[in-house]
């Protein structure tokens, strides 16, 4: 076997490795697949449930796209230190302004539910997230940014308790993020990616661990992005009536090189399932483009509010 072909096969399976562990490692009865509780009767099920269909008495087995992470547009967003740096090879010319306008659009749709009869679905996701020089009219207002976000996920429908909180499910999936541009622009990497879906109330928490696969070190586009990216992040939102706080967390855990991300969301109604969005994002990995640079932004626009 090529030496390139066994060096993907050890990552695959390292990949893989790692997210059978930090799937199984919640709790031994993980895996074992119990069905959701219905909620009782007037009482509105979780966000979790809701999104991945987990309600056994009342799931869809209809092909159809559904909402995946947030749809949102941030019509006005101001980065106090953009990239600039980056273009200076292939457009010397070029200039970017601190307000641009950010966009992501996310919807999922479920292949096989109940795969080989057992309490799981195979979902195929994809998210596209854009940063738009809106107000660059100068320059045409061009896309500064798109990053595009295929995966398929299995999705294992549990039930067990984590201090005090509700396991909904255990997640795990092959992921691969691009900016579909040509070098020295273009970035992208593949992931075996785990997750972990509790609850408790009002507050749901997404808890996700990844390894890097298929990838030749020689020819990385986007060398040393696993020490600024991590391991792993962690989500968190809370409902308050008809608001939703979120908030996410990615540290790569190397006190010598610490590398961490930190995002922030506040949403509120508006009109119909439309709603205000206040975001903030301090860090690294807003982008592709941007994985190794430290981001400030803030931003207001509406999103389609799902939760309610």
């Amino acid at each position: 076997m090529p030496a390139m072909n066994r060096r993907v096969a050890l990552h695959l399976i390292t990949g893989l490795a790692v997210a059978l562990v930090l799937a199984a490692a919640v709790t031994p009865a993980v895996l074992a697949a119990s069905p959701q509780d219905p909620a009782g009767p007037g009482e509105k099920p979780s966000h979790f449930t809701r999104l991945w269909d987990l309600d056994e008495e009342n799931r869809r087995d209809r092909f159809a796209f559904t909402p995946y992470r947030s749809n949102y547009i941030l019509v006005f967003s101001t980065n106090s230190s953009p990239n600039i740096e980056v273009f200076r090879d292939v457009d010397p010319g070029r200039t970017l302004m601190k307000s641009e306008t950010a966009f992501q659009l996310s919807i999922k749709a479920k292949l096989w539910q109940d795969v080989l009869g057992r309490k799981m679905d195979l979902w195929l996701g994809y998210t596209q997230m854009s940063f738009w020089q809106l107000y660059n009219v100068a320059e045409s207002s061009p896309f500064r940014e798109t990053d595009h976000e295929p995966e398929l996920i299995l999705n294992i429908r549990t039930r067990f308790r984590f201090m005090g909180l509700a396991g909904r499910f255990v997640q795990i999936g092959l992921n691969h993020q691009s900016n579909g541009l040509a070098q020295p622009l273009s970035r992208n990497w593949n992931r075996v990616v785990a997750s972990v879906g509790l609850e408790r109330g009002p507050l749901s928490f997404l808890v996700t661990g990844w390894v890097r696969v298929f990838y030749n070190p020689e020819a990385n586009e986007n060398p040393g992005i696993s020490r600024y990216l991590g391991y792993g992040q962690v989500q968190a939102y809370y409902f308050l009536r008809r608001h939703r706080f979120g908030i996410k967390l990615r540290d790569n855990l190397n006190f010598r090189f610490n590398r961490a991300a930190l995002q922030a969301d506040w949403s509120f109604p508006l009109f119909a399932q439309v709603g205000a969005l206040v975001q903030c994002y301090f860090g690294y990995g807003e982008s592709l483009l941007d994985f190794d640079h430290r981001v400030s932004r803030i931003g207001v626009g509406i999103v389609l509010a799902d939760w309610y």
